[in-house]
Order: C-alpha cells, then structure tokens, then sequence
C-alpha cells in the first residue's frame, strides 16, 4: 500500500514538474548571460537563501515566520527521506539518533510559525495578498499534520500516527508543482541565476530582437522568474502605483507571465499585451524598484517591464501622445524638454562656467534638467559654487544631449542607442577622465546602461562628492529640522543613503520620513514619467509629500532634479504653509555663504 501510494505520489509529481520545467527550457536562451563571478551567485544565494535575509528583513515578524517553516522543511528533507526508506523497511536513522530531537525543536517553530502566517492569511487579510485561497488553507493544514504527527511519532509507535504523517506527505508532494508552492523549488533556482545586479535591463540579442512582443521573445530568466512568484504581494505593497490607486501591480506582472505560458507556452505568436498582461500597466511604472528590490524569490520586475515596453514601443504598438512628444525631443532637440541648445548655451555663459579642454580633474554634467530646468540650474550653479570654494577644477562640455534615461526606461532602444554613442563620442573627445552630476538618472545612465554602446568615464553623484569633501565645508545649521527624502536612483539603484545625509547634517538635524533609505517612496518622475503624466489614480508625488509634511520638519532636502520638481508641487498642493525644498548642494553652498 504504501509502495503505491509513493509511487503515486512521486509521479504526479515528476509528471506535474516536469511540465513546468520544459516550458522554461523551451523559453529561448537569454542573450549575454554568464554565471560568472560565481561568487557573487553563492555570496547572495547564501545570503537570500539559506539565511533568509530578504525575507527577514523588511517584515520581521512575518519574515522570521516564513523563515522557521523554510528552515524546518530543510530540517526534515533528511526525515522524510528516511521515514520513506523506513516504508520500505531499510531506515538510514537510527531509532535513537540525536538528528530526530533537532527535527523535532525545528518541528515546534514550524508549528507556531505556520499557525501565525495562517492567522494572517485568513483572519488579518491583507489586501496585497489578494483573495482568500483556500488552497493555501490546504497546504498550512498539511504542514501542521506533518509536524503534529511527527512529534506525535516520537512517543508512540502507533501505526495510526505513521500513516497520518506518511499520508501528509504522500499529499503534499503533488500539491507543490501545482500551487504558489513551487516557489520551494524554483525560487532558490531563480535567486542564483538571476541577472547579476539590480534592475539590470538586458541587451537585445540582435536587430531581430524588439523586446518582449510575443511569447517566442520569452525568454529562460523569465520564464524561471514567473513561475517562481510566491503572490506574497511584498512587490504590490511597496508599489507607488498601486499605492496612488493606477492599474499597475507588478504582482500581476509576474503571474501574467505565468499565466501566458500556461495557456500559449513560450513559442507562441501571441501577443504578450492582451489576455494576461495590460499595456496600459506596464506604462504607469515609475521604474523606481521597489519591488525587485523587497522580491525574495528573485524575481526582477523592471526588465519584466521595460522588455514589455520594449515590445510595445520598436513595434509601435504603442501610441501616446506625451511620449510622442518625448521622442522627438530627444531626436531633434537632444535634451528632454524639447528646448534649443542655445538656451544651454546662454545659462553656460551667464554662470561663466569653464568650459571643459581636458586640463581639469572634472567634467560637470549638467543633464537636462540642469541646463534647461530653472530649480536644475540653481542646483548645479550652488553645487559649482561649492566646486570653486574647494579649489577643484571642473568644466562642462560645450555640448551635451540628454544620456536617454527617459527613453530607456520607456523602451525606446533606438533613442537611447543614439544619444549614449553620440556622448560617449564627446566625452571621448573632450579627454573626460571623470564626471560628476546632480542628477541620479544621469549618473546610473551613464556607469550602467551606456556600458551596451561602449566604455563610459568614471562617475560619480554630486552628493557623494560633497561627503567627501565635508570635512572642508562650514556647517550652515541653525538647529532646523531637516528631513531627507531618498531619490530611488541613489537609493535603492546605486546605494548611497548614507553620504547625503551627511551633508544634510551641516544644515540640520536630520529627520526621518516613515518610509527611508532603501525602502524610500518615489517621488513619481523615474520612468519617464515626469514627462508623460499621470492619468489614472492619485499623485504620487502627494502621497510622498505628505509622508515628509507629516515629519513636521522645517525643510526638506532632496538630492536630484526630478525630484525636486515633483515634491515642489507635491508639497505646495498638500500643505498650506510647506517647508522650504532644497537641494544638499544648496545647504553646502549656504554655509560657504555664511563662512
């Protein structure tokens, strides 16, 4: 009886498994992927994995739940794997052994941590968890016979209680290919082979590559990825779009996929855009990364979506006027706003900034918003001011297009390609060795993404050339509070949290908004996004500017252009008397002032 019922069990299992893995496997191979540095995969592998850090980290409670019942399956894989062999009379355990009372401390916290995630899932409810699956119900009750009976086992040889125990297993085995929880088997799969760092959008492989349109342009990451989603919703829940009430939920973006592959399998001609995924969606990202960044499963959200984009736009499939707009700008005008070289010219000259001839340590990047935008070029003209007073020699380039961060995260490769050859041509030229900029696009743009179109200068953000520098600044405080909002660009994408608030100090005293450093809410521009609008839901920048009113500080500093353009309305449409927006190079060059 028991030999059937494993050998039913087993091979529903292969059988359910093994579909899964073939879909993934017929996916096409990605482009320019390499294993290499292997330690980086095991460095994080372990980290993720094995310690359950991501998990751990940002909802501890929960975290340390979900983290007790992982490391107890992994406790009693070596229990259930002899108490099969025990079916079959040639147990590898002995009666006695010391690894049954580890199992069985390991057993007690499953008990109490799956109790409690129970207790979540169907009396507390949280909306990101979507709707009540009884399913999961299924699976918590299985775990609870599984560990109840084999503690129960420990005191009684009771047959009775052995089939208890081997009938949950013998159940739960071919459960898991089938629901959420083959993210058991996939999840640490897909953490090791993930695409090596954060929101790193893949190169096309080739002219005939458009991104992803239809499902033959799946490809074996992705397809990996959907089907490891656990639907725990941490990617929902710290979504600014799904937090502003927009149609965008990058939970359903994973699970789209998934359900694309179930119904069309990944050598279909389908459009991805329909049935399971909504283009509308995918539009309204702010690609701000939040949810790759809290995903413990490895699934990467931002190439999911941008390769949607991607498809939807070298197709042109997609059609909207702003972007439109956008595009062109960049096409005609080389900067995002769409205005003439000459007024970047004209704001060059009245500042008499140098103009860079290679003799100088820096190239000054202005970027778009800091040659074009007003608040950009008081910003960038504080921060020369600063550069001067240190005695560093800087420069900016005569000419300079925008770096494509706007069309790159919207999927216009075409664009980008162009506008990242054509500055590399310049700064090539003009013997740029090192860059600095107030603009955390420009800077990710320019040390990541242009690396597809050849080698770029070392660049780094003017906040972290300023902490650098602190000790030669003069503190400018007056004992304000000062509360510092996290650009997801500097956070989240490139990890300075630290160095900014440093310089904020010489204003302040610095204070905290609810949500900081690395779990920072966008302000709603990345994504080209400040440049298309927002048609559906509330305005991000509001919900962010409320959080920062909320802190009841004097001030708040940020520390990129786009930023300051949406907290600017943000603050002034939530606030009758809003605290002052300034920049951290704006609190340095106060303090040179007063010196």
């Amino acid at each position: 009886a028991f030999g059937l019922g494993a050998g039913i069990s087993v091979g529903v299992f292969v059988a359910r498994l093994s579909k899964v893995v073939r879909r993934i496997l017929a996916a096409k191979p990605d482009a320019h992927f390499s294993l290499a540095p292997i330690s980086g995969r095991i460095r994080e592998f372990v980290v993720d994995v094995v310690l359950q850090a991501k998990v751990v980290r940002n909802r501890p409670l929960v975290g340390l739940a979900h983290a007790f019942v992982f490391w107890g399956f992994c406790a009693f894989g070596l229990v259930s794997v002899n108490h099969f062999a025990l079916g079959f009379g040639h147990p590898f355990l002995s009666s006695d052994s010391w690894y049954f009372s580890v199992a069985a401390v390991f057993a007690w916290t499953v008990i109490v941590s799956i109790s409690g995630l129970a207790a979540r899932r169907f009396v507390a409810r949280p909306r990101w968890l979507g709707e009540v699956s009884w399913e999961s119900g299924g699976i918590a009750l299985l775990i609870l016979t599984l560990m109840l009976s084999y503690l129960a086992g420990l005191r009684s040889d009771s047959a009775a209680i052995w089939w208890a125990h081997t009938a949950a297993l013998l159940i739960f085995l071919p459960l898991v290919p089938h629901t959420k929880h083959l993210h058991l088997l996939l999840g640490p799969v897909a953490v090791f082979l993930s695409r090596g760092s954060f929101a790193a959008i893949p190169p096309l492989a080739g002219d005939e590559d458009f991104g992803l349109d239809t499902g033959k342009d799946i490809t074996r990451i992705v397809a990996l990825q959907a089907y490891s989603c656990v639907e725990c919703g941490r990617c929902m829940e710290h979504c600014p779009a799904q937090a502003t009430g927009k149609g965008l939920n990058p939970k359903t973006i994973a699970l789209g996929f998934r359900g694309y592959l179930n119904d069309f399998g990944p050598t279909s001609d389908e459009p991805l855009l329909g049935k399971h995924l909504s283009q509308e969606a995918a539009f309204e990202c702010t690609t701000c990364g939040a949810c790759e960044s809290q995903c413990p499963v490895g699934v990467e959200h931002l190439p999911l979506i941008v390769g949607l984009r991607r498809g939807a736009v070298n197709t042109g499939k997609w059609e909207d006027d702003y972007g439109t707009k956008l595009f062109l700008s960049l096409e005609k005008k080389g900067n995002a706003l769409g205005m003439s070289a000459m007024e970047r010219d004209k704001f060059v000259a009245k500042q008499q900034f140098p103009i860079f001839d290679g003799s100088q340590e820096y190239c000054l990047w202005l970027g778009c918003m800091g040659a074009y935008d007003p608040r950009g070029r008081e910003i960038v003209t504080a921060f020369a001011r600063v550069m001067e007073h240190l005695g560093t020699t800087y420069g900016v380039l005569k000419k300079e297009k925008c770096t494509g961060d706007p069309a790159r995260r919207l999927g216009n490769d075409l664009v980008f390609g162009e506008l990242a050859s054509q500055n590399l041509t310049t700064l090539e030229s003009a013997g740029v060795k090192k860059i600095v900029s107030i603009c955390p696009h420009c800077v990710r743009t320019i040390a990541k993404d242009w690396a597809e179109h050849g080698v770029a200068p070392e660049i780094e953000h003017h906040s972290e050339f300023l902490a650098r520098h602190r000790d030669k600044l003069t503190p400018a405080a007056d004992q304000s509070s000062i509360v510092y909002h996290d650009p997801c660009y500097l956070s989240r994408y490139r990890g300075t949290m630290d160095e900014p608030r440093s310089v904020v100090a010489l204003g302040g005293q610095v204070v905290e908004p609810k949500r900081t450093r690395e779990n920072s809410f966008c302000c709603g521009a990345g994504g080209g996004q400040a440049f298309l609008g927002e048609e559906s839901g509330g305005r991000i920048s509001h919900d962010r500017a409320r959080e920062l009113v909320a802190t009841g500080a004097t001030a708040v500093a940020a520390a990129c252009p786009f930023c300051h353009t949406m907290l600017r309305d943000g603050l002034a449409a939530v606030s009758e008397t809003p605290p002052k927006l300034i920049d951290v190079a704006e609190i340095a060059a106060a303090g040179i002032l007063k010196s």
